[in-house]
């Protein structure tokens, strides 16, 4: 617990990139959601987001929030926003820690014509009910249609609608159970990466959204 000679950070002396390190570092572990959309030019996009995580059981809403580009792409608008507002529709890959280095690459700042399936070096895999492909190793994809899009401050935060999951068999642990020790899920830290260390489980009380 904090005492009272808690190094403290006021946000109105801090830059806007100083308080985003102190929130990566301490907002830990993230998941990843690994965002496979198209334009409307038919180029396919990979992309990871590690601000993502459930929005609502019903409907069963993901939530991603997408920043604007960096580094040479500085203040431009991502293609996977661009994309999701023209389709309308995209795929959640999540990762696994073998896919991690695919992760990785589909990262770059790339121009919108490269296709980061293949910067990735993984394969799009054809999705049931939206007409974006999921990535083939992925151990999970939850096909979605947009909801709506919320702009907060310089972000966007992306409502998608689950429409149709996909899950490799080896990755199902029976009566709608996952078996995360089985895909290994790969968490995103400040700079790094994290998996699974051993689980344990806490006493059973009421439900708090945990």
């Amino acid at each position: 617990m904090p005492s009272y000679d808690a190094i403290e950070f006021n946000m109105s002396d801090l830059s806007e990139h100083e308080m985003y390190k102190l929130m990566i570092g301490s907002v830990v572990p993230r998941p990843i959601a690994w965002v496979s959309s198209k334009s409307k030019e038919g180029v396919l996009n990979l992309a990871p987001f590690s601000f993502f995580t459930v929005a609502s059981r019903n409907p069963p809403t993901l939530l991603i929030s997408i920043g604007p580009g960096v580094g040479e792409r500085d203040g431009t608008v991502k293609d996977t926003l661009t994309n999701i507002r023209e389709l309308g529709e995209y795929v959640i890959n999540m990762v696994s820690e073998p896919l991690g280095e695919a992760m990785q690459r589909s990262s770059a700042n790339v121009a919108p014509s490269k296709n980061e399936f293949e910067l990735a070096g993984v394969t799009p895999k054809p999705c049931k009910y939206v007409n974006v492909p999921a990535v083939l190793e992925a151990p999970i994809a939850f096909e979605l249609k947009l909801d709506r899009i919320i702009p907060v401050g310089g972000d966007h935060l992306v409502l998608g609608i689950i429409e149709h999951v996909q899950m490799d068999p080896a990755s199902y642990a029976g009566n709608f159970k996952t078996a995360v020790d089985k895909w290994k899920p790969l968490a995103s830290l400040a700079g790094d990466y994290a998996g699974l260390t051993t689980t344990f489980s806490l006493i059973h009380v009421a439900d708090k959204n945990i």
